[in-house]
């Protein structure tokens, strides 16, 4: 099975809900996954985000999201850009968890990467 890495920069609605069914389409399917949260795409690890919002096809991240958290599918979050934004690692999901560019890039290597 291959490795796919789900890197999510937005706190757009539609890029997170596509970054979530990708991830767990691929899960699902039994390849390794891995996500990582940069820049804007941080707020959602936070609990209590909200995860309803439809997209224009109808679904949302409540749709995906709590497979990913409870199949532990690991999330990094990255340290500075939760920092900056005063985001508190014991407010996020249970599998998210700060994490850095030198990781981020060691799972890159050996992965196929998806950015939304």
């Amino acid at each position: 099975m291959a490795n796919f890495l789900f890197v999510l920069s937005s706190d757009d609605n539609e890029a997170a809900t596509r970054c979530f069914q990708f991830a767990k389409i691929a899960h699902s399917k039994g390849h390794h996954v891995d996500l990582f949260f940069i820049d804007g795409g941080v707020m959602w690890a936070v609990k209590g985000c909200v995860l309803t919002t439809k997209t224009k096809t109808g679904d949302c991240p409540q749709d995906y999201l709590p497979y990913i958290v409870e199949n532990e599918i690991q999330i990094g979050v990255c340290t500075p850009c939760a920092n900056n934004r005063s985001l508190d690692e014991a407010n996020f999901f249970s599998n998210m968890q700060l994490d850095g560019g030198p990781h981020l890039i060691d799972m890159a290597a050996d992965a196929k990467v998806f950015n939304f």
